[in-house]
């Protein structure tokens, strides 16, 4: 079986859960007998991994086409004339607006090189929509360049690139939520986002989503097919701790650390709230808010309020060994969000051995049993077990001990079956 997969972003250059969730369910692929993977992004940079699939950007591919007039292609995709207060699956250092206007004028060409390529940056900057409206205008040649079997695209940014696959290869097509507008945005959904999410899950045969936290919001909000919509779980990748074991915290106070966009999806504000009581009752731990987003400077001015500064740290957004670090850093994970489609930190913070408090709102929460589970406007209960965790050692001992050992059983080998078996039945569906 032959995959032509779309996601848009590959580690190393990534800014949040997408593209980690897309490495490992490539390694979980490549364990499937028989299974071959073609992954496009926009822009590659020449130092991903592709011991495991062949990688392909959009920026390297000849159109055949010196300047390409896009009027015809325009008209059939209409829907990717995007406007309004637009943020996509956030990049974490900025949060971007864009201005309603014709993107694409009458007139308007793609400019390309002598040798017949587009320019992409692969990032979630200004010119986003274009890129995506190149995006899938590429898919359509690389649809024709590639044999496949099955198209799979990840996320709302490659849904037009996925259908244009389609259009030309007639293949079936494989979307994978990772997460919806109403997650982003809290319930004030961008219908113009919401229209590519909807038209990319009309135009699918097969709809993968993180958690049946999801699922329900897909059949529910975009009107789907329950017998379609097929629930697989993320995972995580092993890692060896003990080699990391060298890094010292340098202080005695313990560490609660929250890791993630600083964006009202996340709920930092009761992250902060919680900080606040826990300290009323200890001095002698420390808060860590690793990340940025829209909602960072008034977290900070919020910790300041509660004359609490001198005992909350921002990081900025890290990535890397530098997550890995953090922690190793920490007694405690934290994981508030308010709408959190699946969730892959607290299984990274429980594989380095960290007791962790999630949100009942969140898809991980399904699937873990060695984790506190609160709501996430619950600042009490979230205090509350902060508490308890860094104040008695058998009872972090106990999170740690069979927490690592649940974690070690969710791999992304065992994921890729189920979604293999997605790739099957779409496979089918058009015989």
């Amino acid at each position: 079986m032959k995959v032509l997969m779309f996601g848009w972003e590959f580690p190393p250059h990534i800014s949040g859960g997408l593209g980690t969730a897309c490495y490992g369910l490539t390694q979980g692929l490549s364990k499937v007998k028989d299974l071959e993977i073609v992954f496009v992004v926009p822009k590659a940079h020449g130092d991903e991994d592709q011991s495991k699939m062949q990688l392909v950007g959009a920026n390297g591919v000849n159109i055949k086409q010196v300047q390409s007039h896009i009027e015809k292609f325009k008209s059939q995709h209409t829907y990717l004339e995007v406007d309004s207060h637009l943020v996509p699956y956030n990049d974490p250092d900025e949060y971007y607006t864009f201005s309603s206007q014709d993107l694409y004028g009458k007139n308007k060409f793609f400019k390309v090189d002598k040798e017949g390529k587009l320019e992409f940056s692969g990032k979630y900057g200004a010119n986003l929509i274009e890129e995506i409206y190149k995006y899938a205008y590429v898919a359509s040649a690389i649809s024709s360049d590639y044999e496949h079997d099955v198209i799979h695209a990840h996320d709302w940014l490659c849904y037009p690139a996925g259908i244009a696959a389609k259009e030309v290869s007639g293949k079936p097509l494989v979307i994978h939520v990772h997460a919806t507008d109403f997650d982003r945005s809290g319930g004030n959904v961008n219908p113009k986002v919401f229209e590519i999410e909807k038209m990319g899950m009309d135009a699918a045969d097969r709809i993968i989503t993180v958690s049946n936290l999801t699922r329900n919001i897909v059949i529910e909000k975009y009107g789907q097919d329950p017998s379609k919509v097929i629930t697989v779980y993320n995972a995580v990748e092993p890692v060896s701790v003990e080699e990391k074991l060298a890094i010292k915290k340098g202080v005695k106070d313990k560490i609660v650390t929250f890791l993630g966009r600083i964006t009202m999806q996340k709920g930092p504000e009761y992250f902060v709230e919680a900080a606040y009581q826990v300290l009323k009752r200890t001095p002698n731990v420390r808060f860590v808010m690793a990340g940025s987003g829209d909602m960072l400077e008034k977290m900070v001015e919020r910790a300041a309020q509660l004359g609490i500064a001198d005992k909350f740290h921002f990081t900025g957004f890290l990535k890397g060994d530098d997550v890995f670090k953090m922690f190793l850093l920490s007694d405690v994970y934290v994981m508030p969000s308010v709408s959190e489609p699946f969730g892959i930190s607290p299984l990274e913070a429980m594989q380095s051995n960290v007791p962790v408090i999630i949100s009942k709102q969140s898809g991980v929460s399904e699937i873990l049993t060695h984790a506190v589970k609160v709501d996430y406007w619950d600042i009490d209960a979230m205090a509350d077990a902060i508490y308890g965790i860094i104040s008695y050692n058998s009872l972090s001992e106990v999170f740690k001990k069979e927490g690592k050992e649940e974690v070690d059983n969710l791999k992304w080998a065992n994921a890729a079956i189920h979604v293999h078996e997605v790739y099957t039945a779409a496979i089918n569906s058009l015989v």
